[in-house]
């Protein structure tokens, strides 16, 4: 592609039409310039574009694609071609940081991420310069810039925190801070900026306690002055938001010393508890009018701080975990202290409701980190402060707000009282929290989004409890009274404003289809026509990965419970979905096509004997190069073919022959991968186990070469594995003189060398209980149904195979890995491609193709090696006890005993 205007021309209307609302506008412009973004000169034209455009929008449009496309180009992989030509990457390298700080902000954070990804594969190596070029930035005296550049250095050297230790890293970190340090230094001698000289004292409090937690020996005698310092700066810094990360990091300092057994003395006076109480706690909890704008306005981020634990830097948290450190050593002082300051905020809330209700949050917050000892996200509070009555605060506090009327009254502490439920949902006891089932269903329906998001994010937490037995804590049975208002009122407040694909809702309707199990039934044409035009409207424009992914499984699970029960209802799922999963799949909706393939995976394994037509139409597709292109679409798609070769073969090996070819090519193309020859190998295996012999006859050599090319170029031991497990396979489908005959046509004495360099030294490395079985059944047709094992130059390799068979069984599994071996999972695969996420509810049942044939499979042995004796009298007694060593002799007189036979 030329730098040329006309291509600079064609870019921008391509770009206008990515940002259009309509799919069949906007997909195939993003088609397109997927289509163009390996020609050279494609990221440079981008860059022109954001340069000089005088289209705002085009700009920020063409510095998000060019982000985009760095983040899925850049890294250069092994085994793969390299995306971007050199001359672009070079051309890259020497203008993107100058483009970056001339830029308005917002397309600056695009090109300072799109550095940083640049950064994190060629910095200091591959761009010596990039250090110099930043630093020189700084003396500009344009505060733009310099942020520019800040934001940039910190997204490149964060990663520094958590490296593991090496002299390449030291070497790193020493020519950063040799060209940065002291230009980063200077920068802050400049007083007339508001806020560098907070940023500058919160991190040295962010220092001080890194010292106190790391270097404590060296640190212990310069601490107390510390102390001293952080404890004026807290009790004369204001309220205002510009401190918040000061007053944090100030008192999570104080929280990190004062659990240090030899600073205790520091802390334990009465009046020092009490001041800490006054002066730092208890103004720190208060609820800000910043804190109201938040959660009234930006709900979102509300909830994400304060549910999902990114409120790390609050002054809240701060004082939560000062609360909990003071209490290691001062429960007893610091729980009779605060409980006087929680009396007095109630007894204040009490005396006007509608005036003082931030007391009673505080209140409640106060309780909280008072009882929490210790908590985890999944289980909530796991171990709490005994000297706090929970449930009498429970019944007293938090249940009067829950019962009243209005669920829009009194918004922020209707939400303490179901985060109270949640956090303590384990003190509490079960006939206290099912009281409060109905009142959080009811809360449901709140204007507020941060309340009705609480509350099915607390019906969800509730139904995953675990009792006796690791059972679900409540039972179907005792949530069957809810069910119609339950289901009712979780699919409206997805209607709610603000609501439309909010994931803990779709989440709370995924768990109470789970817990509920077959009461859900009467209400499941209701609910999958809710769900389809949900999926309907998302798929326009996926935006919200967890909802989506709920949402699956949800109508993963209404296909599971209902099909249980009657099979013959997948026909009105099929119905329902199918129109919309077409719609899909036309749109190339990337995000959802593994979830789609997922769905119609589950619903073909539910028909008991053929493929209805709908889905043999599909077959060709699914086959068609393009899918396989996208990482995400692997995992899913093989499933989707083993469903299909499970329940029509014979109308595959009949209808459609000429496609046995494509899917031999598909295998091809993924066993040519390290990522994905696992992947491979399943396809495979399920051709063997279910296709007509005679269908793949015609392949079968060609199939074994291009294994042995495989071997011969890229062995891995996850290749080995999974190599073993098939040839095993076709062993125990096609017998044991057809697997060495095979071998042997490709190249003579072929079957030994497989047998003496691969089977023996490496079947100790296979792992899963159904893969060593086929194993084991598959290595005893070998030793006994296999003539030439018996009477050719085999016969020394016979006593080997069954010591390494016995090792399998008795021997712990070989899980190794040689040092060169680097495997990339799917996760690090580069790109912004849809990574695969398996649906949990559509999962699949482990599969034993040997389940018929054989149970015990150390008794089969016994009793194949019976057999074999007995038509050949004296030989196998004595191969056995010449070469067997003596502890693999003892294992398999066991196996002897207990199947009841001899070797004769």
């Amino acid at each position: 592609m030329e730098l040329s205007d006309a291509n600079l021309q064609t870019l921008t209307e391509y770009l206008k039409k990515t940002l259009d609302p309509d799919p069949a506008i906007r997909r195939p412009a993003e088609k397109f310039l997927e289509s163009v973004e390996g020609n050279q000169n494609y990221p440079l034209l981008l860059l022109t574009l954001l340069e000089k455009s005088q289209d705002n929008v085009i700009k920020v449009c063409a510095s998000v694609t060019f982000k985009n496309y760095i983040k899925r180009n850049w890294r250069i992989v092994e085994d793969e071609p390299n995306k971007i030509c050199e001359a672009d990457r070079v051309a890259i390298k020497a203008n993107i940081v100058h483009l970056m700080l001339s830029s308005p902000e917002q397309i600056q954070k695009q090109l300072s991420d799109a550095i940083s990804i640049i950064g994190r594969e060629d910095f200091p190596q591959k761009w010596p310069d990039l250090l110099t070029e930043m630093v020189n930035r700084f003396q500009s005296g344009d505060f733009h810039v310099i942020n520019g550049v800040l934001r940039t250095a910190h997204s490149l050297f964060k990663r520094y925190r958590h490296e593991f230790k090496s002299n390449e890293l030291w070497t790193e970190i020493k020519l950063v801070l040799d060209a940065f340090a002291l230009p980063l230094t200077n920068l802050f001698k400049d007083e007339e900026e508001a806020g560098l000289l907070e940023l500058l004292k919160s991190q040295i409090c962010d220092n001080a306690a890194l010292y106190a937690q790391k270097y404590d020996e060296e640190f212990q005698r310069y601490l107390p002055r510390f102390v001293t310092a952080i404890w004026n700066l807290l009790v004369t810094t204001g309220q205002e938001v510009k401190y918040d990360l000061l007053v944090s990091n100030a008192i999570q300092f104080l929280a990190s010393v004062c659990e240090r057994p030899h600073y205790k003395n520091l802390f334990e006076d009465q009046n020092t508890l009490t001041s800490i109480c006054e002066k730092v706690i208890v103004p720190n909890m208060e609820f800000r009018a910043a804190d109201e704008e938040a959660f009234e306005d930006n709900s979102e981020e509300y909830i994400r701080r304060d549910l999902e634990g990114s409120d790390i830097d609050t002054r809240r948290r701060a004082a939560c975990d000062l609360v909990r450190g003071l209490c290691k050593f001062f429960e007893g002082p610091v729980t009779g202290i605060f409980s006087g300051y929680v009396n007095s905020m109630l007894q204040e809330y009490a005396k006007n409701p509608s005036v003082n209700w931030k007391h009673k949050d505080a209140a409640i917050y106060l309780v909280t980190s008072l009882a929490s000892k210790a908590q985890t996200q999944k289980h909530g509070i796991t171990q709490a402060n005994e000297l706090v009555n929970l449930t009498e605060f429970f019944v007293n506090h938090i249940l009067p707000d829950l019962k009243s009327a209005n669920v829009n009254e009194f918004p922020v502490l209707k939400a303490d009282g179901i985060k109270y439920i949640m956090i303590f949902r384990n003190q509490v006891p079960k006939e206290h929290l099912l009281v409060s089932i109905p009142l959080l269903i009811n809360h449901l329906q709140a204007e507020s989004i941060v309340v009705h998001t609480y509350a099915a994010h607390a019906l969800e937490r509730l139904f995953t409890m675990r009792g006796p037995n690791n059972a679900t804590l409540f039972t179907a049975a005792e949530i069957a009274p809810f069910v119609e208002i339950l289901l009712t009122n979780l699919f409206k407040a997805l209607t709610l404003p603000g609501s439309s694909e909010n994931e803990y809702i779709m989440k709370a309707i995924m768990r109470s289809f789970s817990l509920l199990q077959e009461a859900i039934i009467p209400y499941i044409p209701t609910l999958i026509t809710q769900l389809t035009q949900k999926l309907l409207a998302v798929s326009k424009n996926p935006s919200k990965p967890h909802f989506n992914h709920y949402m699956f499984e949800a109508i993963c699970l209404s296909i599971r419970i209902t099909c249980k029960a009657n099979p013959a209802a997948v026909v009105n799922f099929e119905e329902a979905l199918f129109l919309v999963f077409t719609e899909i799949l036309q749109n190339d909706v990337q995000e959802f096509i593994p979830y789609v393939f997922q769905v119609m995976s589950l619903l073909l394994e539910t028909h008991k004997n053929d493929i209805p037509s709908s889905y043999m139409a599909l077959f060709p597709h699914l086959l068609q190069p393009v899918l396989w292109e996208r990482t995400g679409n692997i995992p899913a798609l093989v499933r989707l073919l083993q469903a299909f070769l499970e329940r029509g073969s014979n109308t595959i090996a009949s209808a459609a022959a000429d496609k046995i070819p494509g899917l031999l090519g598909v295998f091809q193309k993924l066993i040519a991968s390290k990522a994905n020859d696992h992947q491979g190998f399943y396809l495979l295996n399920s051709i063997i186990e279910h296709m007509p012999p005679e269908s793949v006859d015609q392949y079968r050599k060609q199939i074994f070469i291009l294994l042995f090319q495989r071997l011969q170029n890229s062995k891995t031991t996850k290749f080995i594995k999974s190599f073993l497990v098939f040839i095993n396979l076709y062993c125990i489908k096609y017998g044991a003189l057809a697997l060495q005959e095979i071998f042997d046509g490709i190249q003579p004495k072929m079957f030994g060398m497989v047998l003496e360099k691969i089977i023996i030294p490496e079947i100790q490395k296979v792992s899963g209980n159904v893969e060593k079985k086929i194993c084991a059944v598959g290595i005893t047709k070998l030793l006994t149904e296999c003539p030439p094992m018996m009477d050719t130059e085999y016969t020394k390799l016979w006593t080997p195979l069954l010591q390494s068979l016995i090792g399998l069984f008795e021997l712990p599994e070989d899980d190794t890995i040689p040092d060169e071996e680097h495997f990339i999972d799917i996760e690090d695969t580069p790109g912004y491609q849809t990574a695969f996420s398996q649906l949990a509810f559509a999962g699949k049942k482990e599969h034993d193709p040997v389940g018929q044939m054989v149970n015990n499979p150390k008794i089969h042995l016994a009793q194949s090696l019976h057999k074999l004796s007995t038509a050949c009298p004296g030989r196998v007694p004595s191969m056995v006890s010449t070469s067997l060593n003596a502890e693999a002799l003892q294992y398999l007189q066991g196996y002897l005993q207990a199947a009841s036979v001899t070797l004769l």
